[in-house]
C-alpha cells in the first residue's frame, strides 16, 4: 500500500475507479481516434481489438492497484484480449503509443486524487510497456526461427533442383526483394558466422540474399534488388564484383560463383555449376577467390560433370565448327604444337600472320583467347569432348602427323 494511504482511502479509491472505468475506456478510444492517424485508418474489427486492449489495460490497472503483487501476470494478460493477428498489423511502436495515450487519459481523469495514485499509474504503465516488449520479442523470435527454417528449405530445394509449385510462395513468404538475374555463391562457413553483417553488406550492394548453412558449406543465392536510395541510372554491379564484396563473410578456402540465370526459379542451374566447381576447385592451383564456375569447366568435365561437358561443347566446339573448319583445324594444331605460331604455320603451310589472324577470329567467335595458358586448357578440353561426341560430323578435324 502506498505511503500515506489508509485502507479506507484505498477502498474508496478502488470503488471510484471501478465506477469510472467505462468512461475511461470511452475517453481513451476517442483520444486514440483523434491523436493516432493509424488507429483511425484501421478496419473496424481491428479498431475494436485495439479498444479491447485499452479497456483490458484499465481493468488490469484497477486489479493491480488492489494487489500490486499481481504485476507479472496481470500486465501480460492485457494483451490476451487481442487476437493473434493484431501482432502483425500493430507494431511495437504503435503499441507503445497506445499505452502512452491510455496513461495520459487516465492521468487527466485522476488529476487531484493524490500523488500516490499518480505514482501507481506510472509504475503500472512501465510494467505494461515491458510486457508489450516481451510479447513482441517472443513473436519476433518465433518468426525468426520459422523464417530460418523456411529459408533453409528454399535453399535446399534450389540446390537439389527439387523446385515445386510451392517454391514461389515460400520465396514470397521470406520477403524476397530480388528481381531479374540470380547467381549462387558457394564457399566455406566461417567459425564466427555473422549472418546479419552479410545481409547488411548485400543490401548496400543492391542485392537480396537467401542464406543456407550446410555444415562446413555456406551457400548464398544472390538476386538483384532495387534499393530505396539507389539511383536507377547507376550501372548494376556484375555478380563477380558483388562476390568480391561478400567474400569476407565466408571462411577460408575456395569461393565459387555460379553463372547468372534469368530468375530465382532457375537458380538450380547456377547452384549445380557452383557446387560442381566448389568440389574440384582445389585442382586449379592458382584459382582466384572468388572464381567463376565456368572458369573451372575443364576440372568439372574431368570429374564427370555432364553440365560442364555440355557447356564446353555447346559454347566452344560447336560455334567454331559452325563458323569455319579452318578455325578448328588451326586451334587444334596451335594447341598440339605447344602454342607456337611458327610450328603451327609450318604444319598448316601458312604464314604465321595467318595463324595469328585465325586465333583472333577464334577469340571473336567464342570469347576465349587461346594464347593464354589457362584458356588454352579450356579450349583443348572442349575440342577433345567435341571430337569424341556421338555425332560423326563433329569428329576431330585435325591434320594427321606422319609417323616417325
Amino acid at each position: 500500500m502506498p505511503r500515506g494511504t489508509t485502507p479506507a482511502d484505498k477502498a474508496e479509491t478502488l470503488a471510484w475507479l471501478r465506477r469510472i472505468s467505462g468512461d475511461l475506456a470511452t475517453a481513451t478510444t476517442k483520444r486514440l481516434e483523434d491523436s493516432l492517424p493509424w488507429y483511425a485508418e484501421m478496419p473496424p474489427a481491428r479498431r475494436s481489438a485495439v479498444g479491447l486492449v485499452a479497456q483490458a489495460g484499465i481493468t488490469s490497472f484497477i486489479q493491480w492497484y488492489d494487489d500490486p503483487n499481481s504485476t507479472p501476470w496481470i500486465a501480460a494478460d492485457v494483451f490476451l484480449a487481442a487476437p493473434r493477428e493484431l501482432l502483425r498489423s500493430v507494431s511495437l511502436t504503435q503499441t507503445l503509443q497506445l499505452i502512452r495515450v491510455t496513461v495520459e487519459v487516465t492521468e487527466e481523469r485522476l488529476q487531484g486524487k493524490g500523488e500516490d495514485l499518480r505514482e501507481s499509474i506510472l509504475l503500472y504503465s512501465r510494467e505494461v510497456a515491458f510486457a508489450a516488449a516481451d510479447v513482441y520479442a517472443r513473436a519476433a523470435e518465433a518468426r525468426g526461427l520459422w523464417d530460418a527454417r523456411l529459408e533453409a528449405l528454399v535453399v535446399d530445394s534450389i540446390l537439389t533442383g527439387e523446385a515445386d509449385d510451392e517454391l514461389p510462395s515460400r520465396i514470397a513468404a521470406l520477403g524476397w526483394h530480388g528481381h531479374g538475374e540470380v547467381s549462387v555463391l558457394v564457399g566455406t562457413t566461417p567459425a564466427q558466422f555473422d549472418v546479419d553483417q552479410l545481409r547488411r553488406t548485400a543490401r548496400k550492394l543492391g542485392v537480396d540474399v537467401l542464406i543456407g548453412v550446410q555444415g562446413s558449406r555456406l551457400v548464398l543465392v544472390i538476386g538483384r534488388s532495387q534499393s530505396p536510395g539507389r539511383d536507377e541510372s547507376e550501372p548494376e554491379l556484375p555478380f563477380t564484383e558483388i562476390a568480391r564484396h561478400l567474400e569476407p563473410g565466408f571462411g577460408a578456402g575456395y569461393l565459387v560463383l555460379g553463372p547468372a540465370v534469368p530468375a530465382l526459379v532457375d537458380a538450380g542451374q547456377s547452384a549445380r555449376a557452383a557446387l560442381a566447381g566448389f568440389a574440384v576447385a582445389r585442382a586449379w592451383r592458382n584459382a582466384p577467390r572468388p572464381v567463376e564456375a565456368d572458369d573451372l569447366l575443364p576440372e568439372r568435365a574431368l570429374a564427370g560433370d555432364p553440365l560442364a561437358k555440355q557447356t564446353l561443347v555447346e559454347r566452344i566446339y560447336r560455334p567454331l565448327q559452325a563458323h569455319s573448319a579452318d578455325l578448328v583445324t588451326t586451334l587444334w594444331s596451335y594447341l598440339d604444337n605447344g602454342r607456337s605460331l611458327e610450328a603451327t604455320a609450318r604444319e598448316l603451310f601458312v604464314h604465321p600472320n595467318t595463324v595469328r589472324y585465325r586465333l583472333k577470329r577464334v577469340s571473336d567467335v567464342i570469347g576465349w583467347d587461346a594464347t593464354g595458358p589457362r584458356e588454352a586448357l579450356i579450349l583443348q578440353t572442349a575440342l577433345i569432348l567435341g571430337s569424341v561426341g556421338p555425332d560423326p560430323a563433329r569428329r576431330r578435324n585435325a591434320p594427321r602427323r606422319p609417323r616417325p
